[in-house]
């Protein structure tokens, strides 16, 4: 017997709600016999194992709160994973997602979502993604990015948005709109102007975090963050700078390609 089906039986027998099986050499469903039927589990780790389907049946576990599908193999996922009314948590980060399923933006309480280091682009995201209020964290880190749609601006409880490692060339002023983000990672990417919106974010108060190093700043920017973050804040609000700004924005250079820097994901630990 599998130390997979091992553990199976014997959170079947005691009926935990809580079934780690990270690690553990996993390929797929047809190794688990029975888990879509474990009604009871609120938590569900199948990280750093080689699953590359997820069958739509998942979403019959439907007191489901967290799912960890971290670092498999993961191509594509079921849009029946919006529909779980508990979940709360999705890390499906390390996968080989290039799109994700249309409609996937309709989880009912999803709060915290991981997509760090996949395969995604702004043509990837279905047309509802950013519908997901509930949503508190967003993480879209390591992935193809040279956009982010203006429909973020509706993800109205939004603390945590980490965009960081990307192919971002803008970002959108609907930023400015997400009055309770916290937390802003832009580092890592081709961006050299901000817009004056995100001057409307507490980004400068102690119990914040703006990261933004290793991009190609102007100098007015780069001038600012030398004096420190709550100087370029000051400036991002000044008419100053909406001036530069409008300025920038139509005489912008043009964008040299990414570097094929992307050999990152290659080496993926597996």
């Amino acid at each position: 017997m599998s130390k997979a089906k091992k553990i199976l039986e014997e959170a079947r027998e005691i009926q935990t709600p809580e079934l780690d099986l990270f690690d553990r050499g996993i390929s797929s469903f047809e190794e688990m016999p029975g888990l879509l039927n474990m009604s009871q589990l609120t938590r569900l780790t199948l990280s750093h194992n080689k699953i590359k389907s997820i069958p739509p049946g998942l979403a019959n576990l439907t007191n489901l709160e967290i799912l960890n599908l971290a670092n498999n193999h993961i191509e594509e996922l079921p849009l029946s994973l919006s529909s779980m009314p508990k979940l709360r948590i999705l890390n499906v980060s390390l996968n080989r997602l290039y799109k994700l399923p249309r409609g996937f933006g309709a989880f009912p309480v999803l709060e915290v979502l991981d997509l760090t280091y996949n395969n995604l682009k702004e043509e990837s995201l279905p047309g509802n993604f950013f519908m997901i209020e509930t949503l508190r964290a967003l993480y879209l880190g390591d992935n193809d990015f040279e956009y982010l749609p203006s429909d973020v601006k509706n993800l109205k409880n939004l603390q945590i948005l980490v965009l960081r490692e990307n192919d971002l060339i803008e970002l959108p002023k609907e930023i400015g709109e997400l009055s309770r983000l916290r937390e802003l990672h832009v580092q890592g990417n081709r961006l050299s102007i901000l817009p004056p919106e995100i001057g409307n974010l507490d980004m400068a108060s102690n119990k914040s975090v703006f990261k933004f190093e290793g991009n190609e700043w102007v100098a007015p920017i780069a001038d600012q963050l030398q004096l420190g973050l709550s100087h370029l804040m000051e400036y991002l609000r000044s008419e100053t700078y909406r001036v530069l700004y409008s300025r920038f924005s139509t005489n912008k250079p043009p964008v040299p390609s990414p570097c094929v820097d992307k050999a990152k994901k290659i080496s993926r630990i597996r």
